[in-house]
């Protein structure tokens, strides 16, 4: 199982995850987040952020989950990241999910889901 948080960085926000098991997790993939756009609750929007596959992760350690934000088919620049929309907001719903899959060290595999954003 993972904690997770957003840690700023340089120049744009990141994800970290922490391997909270006793055992190595490997093949760790973040689903791609689809958002909706601001200007109406229809249904997702061309904007979406795909994250990194992570080979492994040892017990209790960290790993920063890479991302880009795409928007009509294609990356966007730095400077329209919307990974912040993805930080939970006290006092409202969280209406996007983290889902993250990975294999155990018996090869099964294991998933879980973290909601989160505003």
């Amino acid at each position: 199982m993972f904690d997770f948080k957003f840690i700023d960085g340089d120049a744009t926000l990141h994800l970290e995850l922490m391997n909270t098991t006793d055992q190595i997790l490997k093949g760790i993939e973040v689903l791609t987040v689809f958002l909706k756009d601001d200007d109406t609750e229809r249904g997702p929007s061309s904007a979406r952020i795909r994250f990194e596959s992570i080979e492994s992760i040892k017990p209790h350690e960290k790993a920063i989950i890479r991302h880009r934000t795409w928007g009509g088919g294609k990356p966007v620049s730095a400077e329209d990241d919307q990974l912040r929309r993805l930080l939970p907001v006290h006092g409202k719903l969280k209406p996007y999910v983290l889902d993250i899959s990975w294999q155990d060290v018996r090869g099964k595999t294991c998933f879980q889901r973290i909601p989160v954003g505003h």
